[in-house]
């Protein structure tokens, strides 16, 4: 697959670190560094902007050093980035430390994924087939 991509940071474009990497790192594009004091979010421009095909999404995820080590992660995750939006994609990043984290120009800051997707014919019923689980939802399967 090709995916149309204008670069409009001064950054490489976006790359897998390794052969079986599912998500290559989103690079912040700053003019000056960003303070996210705790607790607070803010929205990073990569300066990016793609045309996906159809039948895609791009998914923008934490990156799990980031997320252990500085407590700083991706607010809505994975954020969805649509095959018809064409405006440059940001990263909502929210800092859940205790401490003030800065963002440099050019830091990773998130992991994106390109994932297929279906849109499926809902259908509308009056009832659902039955399952052994039923209606067991959240902590249905027991301790241990």
């Amino acid at each position: 697959m090709k995916i149309e991509i204008i670069n409009e940071s001064h950054h490489p474009l976006p790359k897998y670190a390794t052969p079986l990497s599912a998500g290559m790192d989103l690079r912040a594009n700053l003019e000056t560094p960003v303070i996210l004091h705790p607790f607070e979010r803010k929205l990073i421009p990569t300066g990016l902007r793609m045309a996906l095909p159809e039948g895609y999404e791009a998914q923008v995820r934490p990156r799990s050093g980031l997320a252990l080590k500085k407590g700083v992660t991706v607010l809505n995750t994975p954020g969805t980035i649509d095959a018809d939006y064409r405006g440059e994609v940001c990263v909502i990043l929210i800092n859940l430390s205790t401490e003030d984290f800065v963002v440099e120009d050019g830091e990773r800051i998130a992991q994106m994924v390109i994932a297929r997707h279906e849109q499926p014919e809902l259908i509308e019923v009056e009832e659902l087939s039955e399952t052994e689980r039923g209606e067991g939802g959240f902590g249905h399967s027991g301790v241990k």
